[in-house]
């Protein structure tokens, strides 16, 4: 009798469902800091956003067919999103909102595909409403995303191209930030934040001439839950901080954030 309630303990537990998927490790994806944005690289990019398969990145919120329920699109869009830190921070703030990370480099896009997969296995339910594609946003963000779309657009610690030849690659610029308006909502956000004055300085002039951005004032700054998690949730947020303890940062230590609103289009 013993032996036989082993043997259903043993027999039952072999066939209860797991939920125990390990975390990925960050030394088996690790690829250099920078991506050139104007080479050529192998995508599949849809040819528009009818053709993106949602379903698959967010099956929690999957409809009949292929599609997401249709109360459900891609609000939140970090781009450049890096090993995914402000997409986990912010799941569970917001977890009826679609998230995505876009990420050119693809061994960490990778990483953030087993993360976010690891992640809903070891918290059943939560977790659904975030993904990540490898993709070019300075060349295939309209490929994704029907205007109006976005209700928030971040630009953490970019690629600030130090080299005037460079500043063509930079994420903020006068044509990118008219694909950008495109993409947002009426009222929608774009964070940027940076440890490099000249790169802060470039972000805010650029946003600032464009006549579809205006910046918030400090005090809805400082009232936007979003903003505080902006500084370290991402790798190199942290890396930011540990290297102004030593004395090692690229920039000049002092970290900073500007917030801009999607305004109407001016009248014709």
């Amino acid at each position: 009798l013993f032996f036989c309630l082993k043997l259903k303990m043993a027999t039952d537990a072999a066939q209860a469902p797991t939920t125990s998927v390990a975390a990925p490790q960050k030394k088996f994806y690790r690829q250099r800091a920078h991506a050139n944005p104007l080479a050529d690289h192998d995508f599949h990019t849809p040819e528009s956003p009818a053709h993106v398969e949602w379903h698959k990145h967010f099956p929690a919120f999957r409809k009949a067919g292929d599609g997401c329920d249709a109360s459900h699109q891609v609000e939140f869009l970090d781009v450049g999103c890096g090993y995914g830190g402000l997409l986990v921070e912010l799941a569970p703030m917001y977890p009826d909102t679609l998230m995505l990370g876009m990420e050119i480099r693809m061994k960490v896009s990778d990483y953030v595909r087993d993360r976010v997969t690891a992640l809903r296995a070891q918290h059943l339910g939560s977790y659904g409403n975030i993904s990540v594609e490898r993709t070019n946003a300075m060349k295939y963000l309209c490929n994704y995303f029907q205007k109006g779309q976005l209700t928030k657009m971040f630009f953490l610690y970019p690629d600030p191209h130090f080299k005037r030849a460079k500043h063509k690659h930079r994420i903020i610029n006068t044509s990118l930030l008219a694909e950008y308006a495109y993409v947002m909502a009426i009222g929608g956000i774009v964070y940027v934040i940076t440890d490099v004055v000249d790169m802060f300085q470039w972000m805010v002039r650029h946003l600032s001439e464009h006549p579809l951005f205006e910046q918030l004032p400090d005090d809805q700054v400082r009232a936007d839950p979003i903003v505080p998690k902006l500084y370290e949730s991402t790798e190199e947020g942290q890396k930011v901080y540990r290297n102004k303890a030593l004395g090692q940062n690229h920039g000049d230590g002092d970290v900073r954030v500007a917030v801009f609103r999607r305004i109407a289009d001016p009248e014709a």
